[in-house]
């Protein structure tokens, strides 16, 4: 598979910019959700971007770095969970991912999306279901969205300690779902994703 077929062809149709832009934190119980959107250079290629899940926390890490010295720009942005349980997560992850994009400091000439996500925005753009795998720029904003966030909830398991969110990331385990029930809800738990624990 060709990661970077997207970006050839959008760079053969002139768009010099073209941005990918990923979530991370859709599913949890608690905490925000993280969106990341980054443009890389196209002649300074990084062997190893991929999916964020499918690499190890310590290539993770590694390639976040790497990604954040070599991209033309990238910015990481979050919604926070009372926005969440305003809006709801699909309305909260379009604004995240637009607010990514509106803070690069390089404006994009073209955006390509993870999932079937469609932005408000006058930049053109395209979605890509499994960007993240298939995509390299999707890819790059995967892995640097889900180290911002994984370093947060490494953050708030000090702060809020007995819920394992340094394990879990807010994500819903077993272990997490009981000590909701044993402890109560934390100030950055969902309200509204009360029905994935009750």
């Amino acid at each position: 598979m060709d990661k970077l077929a997207w970006e050839t062809a959008l760079h053969a149709e002139g768009y010099r910019y073209v941005c990918g832009v990923d979530e991370v934190g859709r599913g949890p119980l608690a905490g925000p959700v993280v969106c990341a959107a980054v443009i890389m250079p196209p002649d300074d290629i990084l062997e190893g971007v991929d999916d964020s899940k499918k690499l190890t926390a310590k290539r993770r890490e590694r390639l976040a770095s790497l990604i954040r010295q070599k991209a033309v720009a990238w910015a990481i942005c979050r919604i926070e969970p009372q926005v969440i349980d305003e809006i709801n997560i699909l309305q909260a992850t379009r604004l995240c991912m637009k607010n990514a994009v509106e803070s690069l400091s390089v404006r994009p000439d073209y955006v390509l999306t993870d999932g079937n996500m469609t932005l408000d925005t006058d930049i053109p753009q395209k979605s890509i279901v499994k960007g993240d795998a298939r995509c390299y720029c999707i890819g790059a904003a995967s892995i640097i969205a889900k180290v911002e966030r994984d370093a947060l909830m490494a953050e708030y398991a000090a702060v809020y300690p007995g819920y394992g969110f340094e394990k879990n990331a807010g994500y819903g385990t077993a272990a997490h779902i009981q000590a909701i029930k044993d402890n109560g809800l934390t100030p950055i738990h969902r309200r509204s994703f009360t029905k994935k624990w009750q």
